[in-house]
């Protein structure tokens, strides 16, 4: 008779080999995977982002913006507010990017069709310094993020200087949306951000809301001295509807940002809801309208 002890042995090493073959498969085809990953973006931002990094793309978001050459023959998948789950899911992706204030968006569909989106964090500059160092981490592209990263911290040394012992003065930021009113953005909100690394000081804050519906009442006794107009998606008909508004509400007329024609229209692609690659030339540009040269803009 066989030795049973023998058996077992013999056993548990067949089985040995089979998990470390079966391990080292694995191993290889996640090593595959992050050498030639498939990643959809969803979002204009995200496009942005992957073009620094000198990632590969399979789909892109649906948009007017104007997508770098690399891109341009690459499927689109929808709007980042509506993508489709079908046309993302026939890619294979990899990976799938969009940003966590659209995370509604992504609903019973996605998990429908096993389709998980990594949501990124844009709503701060400091958050997308964050992003671009992880993104850099998980696809071997250390040394472009970090160039992206030392850029940053450029313009946001250079704005904290031109803003040094000099009076914060109060900023109102508000966000318009097509066929519909405004919203107040707060210190929370990307801009507002940027309102705060240039050293101003925002009129409405909050703990967790990056957004808040108006008041003209609270608007008018804050008395902003700088107001910042962002005009998301569909800049021409948020333009108009921001210049209806300010014409037919008198509340404006009394703010000391309208009496001394410091309102300044922030427009796509370099100012946007959620940080992105022009953040930048957007710190430069909300840094001078905070602290115009003497004699102009003041």
């Amino acid at each position: 008779m066989r030795n049973p002890r023998k058996i077992g042995l013999w056993s548990l090493t067949i089985l040995l080999v089979i998990g470390i073959i079966g391990g080292g498969l694995a191993w290889q085809h996640h090593q595959q995977r992050q050498r030639h990953p498939r990643i959809v973006a969803t979002t204009y931002a995200v496009v942005q982002i992957a073009d620094r990094l000198n990632l590969p793309l399979v789909g892109i978001p649906t948009t007017a913006n104007e997508i770098p050459q690399r891109y341009r023959q690459v499927t689109k998948v929808g709007s980042p507010m509506n993508p489709s789950v079908e046309k993302i899911t026939a890619l294979k992706p990899t990976a799938v990017y969009s940003v966590t204030t659209l995370s509604d968006q992504f609903g019973k569909a996605f998990k429908a069709q096993h389709v998980t989106p990594h949501f990124l964090n844009l709503t701060s500059v400091a958050h997308l310094e964050t992003t671009l160092t992880q993104l850099g981490k998980r696809y071997d592209r250390q040394s472009a993020a970090a160039k992206q990263v030392r850029k940053i911290q450029l313009a946001k040394r250079m704005a904290h200087q031109r803003a040094q012992k000099r009076p914060a003065p109060r900023v109102l930021v508000i966000m318009g949306l097509p066929g519909a009113n405004y919203m107040v953005a707060t210190n929370r909100s990307y801009v507002g951000d940027l309102v705060r690394l240039a050293g101003g000081q925002n009129v409405f804050t909050s703990q967790t809301q990056e957004y808040m519906q108006p008041n003209d009442e609270a608007i008018q006794k804050a008395n902003p001295q700088v107001i910042l107009r962002l005009e998301h998606a569909m800049p021409k008909m948020v333009t108009q509807q921001f210049k209806q508004e300010f014409k037919d509400n008198s509340m404006w007329a009394t703010t000391a940002a309208v009496k001394h024609h410091r309102v300044y229209d922030l427009q796509e692609p370099i100012f946007d809801a959620t940080a992105n690659m022009r953040v930048t030339t957007a710190l430069d540009q909300v840094s001078h309208w905070l602290y115009p040269v003497k004699g102009v803009g003041a």
